[in-house]
């Protein structure tokens, strides 16, 4: 009887797993996930964003390089810093996990892809103030309209980019992809103890949070830990905002567009509700540069989330899962960003590129929720007629 029992748990116990770790999850799950994450976060201290994190390595790199002065919070004590690195953390979890990591290699030509687009990725989001995720996703929900600005400056940029792409693979020579590197060690099989060094990775994750708590930085704690939530989600459903601001260009497909749209409705409306309640201040978050920086911003990140392949946000994950491009990619942006930040300041242009504005500073609060809602749904109706007519396919 006892054996039978055992015997019941374990099997459903691998039955769990495989259903968490051994199957893609829908990308319409993991929005929603994201989106109840990115609550978490405005309540549990601000709103969700990447860029800030990226900005804080590159002044970091250039300290270390000699170049600026030391920055005034460590990587391990910035917020945007410590999420990002939960967000690594997560994927990497993830992966191994679900026996997904591997070194992956590149062509030589992917490489400067990824140098060129992390460059354009971070000066468009220092012009933006933020990336596709503070300066689009995170903003739309917090009815920051600069937040619609960067959304048409990024289906600006992800077409630019996707006709370049177009080009290079009818005019330049195209490498085959680099095997991924498998693992050699003679005695240790890496295979099966993949899960093994992910479980770690997540207890970790954990333990760091009451350390951090312990030296009362229970906030830091508290985002690291989001963010390796995060991480962990858009590992596992694949979710990816250039596929919803590229497929529709490449291949007419929807999906990603549908599971965007129903995060952001889930994200926005109930950001609305405790903005309303002044549970947290309406004006909370709302800074990006409407309109000029928040759209040449997001038609230059566009552009370059499209060579790089990957955005602020998945550029995290994917190298997460050993894309060493994307690592490559990561480097760039925080190097670019820091550098854009202090040219901008340089040149006092910062302030003549726009100003913030709140929905319903615009459109009132009674008409905020529909407005809100309609700009979302014109969104997905345009993507879903596309994907029947292929209109706007350039492929």
């Amino acid at each position: 009887m006892s054996n039978n029992f055992f015997a019941d748990i374990k099997e459903q116990t691998k039955d769990a797993y495989d259903l968490v770790f051994g199957t893609k999850w829908p990308a319409w799950v993991g929005g929603i996930l994201l989106a109840i994450v990115a609550l978490m976060i405005f309540l549990w201290d601000y709103t969700w964003g990447i860029a800030g994190g990226y900005h804080n390595w590159g002044d970091w790199i250039f300290h270390l390089a000699g170049v600026k002065s030391q920055p005034r919070t460590l990587p391990w004590l910035h917020h945007l810093s410590v999420s990002n690195a939960g967000i690594l953390l997560g994927a990497l979890a993830s992966a191994l996990l679900g026996h997904q990591f591997k070194f992956r290699r590149a062509p030589k030509l992917e490489y400067a892809k990824g140098v060129i687009g992390g460059i354009l990725m971070g000066s468009g989001a220092a012009l933006a103030k933020g990336c596709n995720v503070g300066g689009f996703f995170s903003a739309v929900a917090m009815l920051d309209i600069g937040g619609y600005a960067m959304m048409v400056g990024l289906i600006i940029g992800a077409f630019i980019g996707l006709k370049y792409l177009l080009w290079e693979m009818e005019h330049l020579p195209q490498a085959s992809a680099a095997p991924a590197d498998e693992s050699k060690a003679g005695k240790i099989n890496w295979e099966a103890i993949k899960p093994y060094i992910g479980g770690l990775i997540f207890i970790a994750v954990i333990a760091a949070f009451y350390l951090y708590a312990s030296y009362d930085k229970t906030v830091v704690g508290g985002l690291l830990f989001f963010g390796f939530l995060i991480g962990l989600i858009m590992h596992r459903s694949r979710f990816c905002f250039v596929q919803a601001f590229r497929d529709p260009f490449m291949t007419g497909e929807a999906k990603m567009v549908r599971a965007v749209a129903i995060s952001l409705l889930i994200y926005g409306l109930f950001t609305i509700l405790i903005k309303y309640n002044y549970i947290q201040d309406p004006k909370m978050d709302v800074y990006h540069p409407f309109w000029f920086g928040s759209l040449v911003g997001g038609i230059i990140f566009g552009i370059g989330m499209l060579l790089a392949g990957g955005c602020a946000s998945s550029s995290l994950w994917r190298a997460g899962e050993g894309h060493t491009k994307l690592m490559v990619a990561i480097v760039s942006f925080a190097i670019s960003n820091s550098t854009t930040f202090s040219l901008l300041d340089y040149f006092g242009i910062r302030n003549k590129l726009g100003t913030p504005h709140l929905l319903p500073d615009i459109v009132g609060w009674k008409l905020t929720v529909p407005v809100f809602i309609l700009i979302i749904l014109v969104w997905v109706v345009i993507a879903n007629w596309n994907e029947k007519t292929e209109k706007f396919v350039v492929f």
